[in-house]
């Protein structure tokens, strides 16, 4: 038996100009990074201050830089005060996560990050697909008070991680949303929503903006005709 609510899509984006384009094309939520090009990291203050001003749910990444996630005590200080300053900007939540050396999810420093979270939701990210047990890192991000896990099932893309994927929806049992994310297009779409059972989506819908200069190199944007396109298939699922 179905609710009849559509699935939900999540536009990861690293300007307040693609969030927008993303939210007027059908997007349901905004992760907003800066430099998805490193996989993304916090944005500015300045950035989190228009927050407000887009017209759909926002979650802000927590990353302090890019590389590995296993992080020190300065860093920590400073995704504390980014998580404070996300959530007097409006945010509905955060996405981040941590690493111990071995791999597995830092579950003392992410309680304590989230320990000042104040009621956001809140996203573990891509850290995810690093550990060694992700079925036990599953019960930890729900144990932590995670809502969300964004996983391409421990694969390159969600896609190739579809039958992960679908597992670890299975154990989650509605506890915690399985969000897959990587390489998610109109033309994979459907079928990922199939497989898996999947209730949300991740993608980036994004162009190459063309370099007028040096410094231009790699910069995306968000294409909002693909979003729209997304939502379109999407809109052919019921969950």
């Amino acid at each position: 038996m179905t609710t009849g609510i559509k699935p939900l899509l999540e536009i990861c984006v690293e300007s307040f100009d693609d969030a927008m384009v993303a939210a007027r094309a059908g997007a349901d939520r905004i992760e907003y990074c800066a430099a998805l090009a490193v996989g993304g990291v916090t944005p500015s203050a300045g950035a989190m201050a228009r927050l407000r001003d887009i017209p759909v749910p926002c979650r802000v990444m927590i990353r302090p830089r890019p590389g590995d996630f296993t992080y020190g005590a300065s860093d920590v200080a400073m995704m504390k005060h980014d998580i404070a300053l996300a959530r007097d900007h409006g945010a509905e939540g955060i996405v981040l996560g941590a690493a111990t050396p071995d791999g597995r999810l830092d579950r003392d420093m992410l309680a304590d990050l989230l320990s000042v979270a104040g009621g956001l939701g809140a996203t573990l990210h891509r850290v995810f697909d690093a550990v060694p047990d992700p079925f036990d890192a599953l019960e930890g991000a729900i144990d932590l008070g995670f809502d969300r896990i964004l996983t391409s099932g421990q694969q390159p893309t969600a896609e190739q991680g579809a039958d992960m994927i679908a597992r670890l929806i299975t154990q989650a049992d509605r506890r915690i949303t399985i969000l897959p994310g990587s390489g998610i297009t109109p033309e994979n779409a459907a079928k990922l929503l199939r497989t898996t059972g999947a209730t949300e989506l991740h993608a980036s819908c994004k162009k190459a903006n063309p370099a007028g200069d040096g410094y231009a190199a790699g910069r995306v944007a968000t294409d909002g005709e693909i979003v729209r396109e997304l939502k379109a298939v999407m809109a052919g699922f019921a969950i």
